[in-house]
């Protein structure tokens, strides 16, 4: 049984992080949002892995998001002019990336699992019933917690730096990033995250009382 569960629980990790891979690294992983702005599905898998496998399994996946997320930035920056706020590899003039970059690049990313799945846990303790609403919950704060970690973060390591190449302000960045692609980010997290976790959830529980009358066969 150890080694059904285990294999089981590879395989479905195993799914989930080659989704993760072609959203980092494909056109499918973002939406439109406003004008130029889009919207990253890259969260989702992560918050799938800690709502189905648990907190540590998304943590890594989290983990290995931001280091998906490094590589397009050092390698294949969408955006050239700010590649220094994700990778210590590039340079906008005068203003160079650092450990700042990795900071921001890693630990958002790596948050939105730990977030998602202690959010879902203590939910589930204090919510009976109703795992739509706790799923949803859930998915939208490991949402939130990338886009609200990635903008504190150039905040505080390139706030200056940023604020000039942008125009304006870093409360007004940070203001219309949130409007215009966390919100639209979270929505689609907590939409396709139920789609997806609800059916499958139900399927386990089903597995796990139909168990004990196998054995027993």
């Amino acid at each position: 049984m150890r080694n059904n569960s285990r294999t089981l629980f590879i395989t479905q990790f195993s799914a989930l992080l080659a989704i993760e891979i072609i959203f980092c690294f494909t056109p499918l992983g973002s939406l439109p949002a406003f004008g130029p702005i889009v919207a990253t599905l890259g969260m989702i898998p992560v918050v799938i892995t800690s709502i189905l496998l648990g907190t540590k399994p998304g943590t890594v996946m989290g983990a290995l998001t931001g280091l998906f997320s490094f590589i397009v930035w050092t390698f294949m920056p969408p955006s050239p002019l700010v590649a220094f706020v994700f990778s210590p590899f590039h340079s906008f003039g005068e203003i160079s990336g650092g450990i700042g970059s990795l900071l921001i690049c890693f630990v958002p990313r790596t948050l939105v699992g730990t977030v998602a799945g202690l959010t879902y846990t203590s939910l589930s303790k204090a919510i009976e019933g109703k795992r739509v609403l706790r799923i949803s919950i859930s998915a939208a704060a490991g949402s939130m917690t990338n886009t609200l970690g990635v903008m504190g973060g150039i905040w505080l390591f390139f706030g200056e730096q940023y604020s000039s190449i942008a125009g304006s302000t870093m409360l007004i960045i940070v203001g219309t990033t949130i409007l215009m692609s966390g919100i639209p980010e979270a929505l689609a997290s907590l939409v396709i995250s139920s789609a997806v976790c609800e059916p499958l959830l139900t399927i386990f529980s089903r597995r796990e009382a139909e168990a004990p009358a196998n054995e027993k066969d």
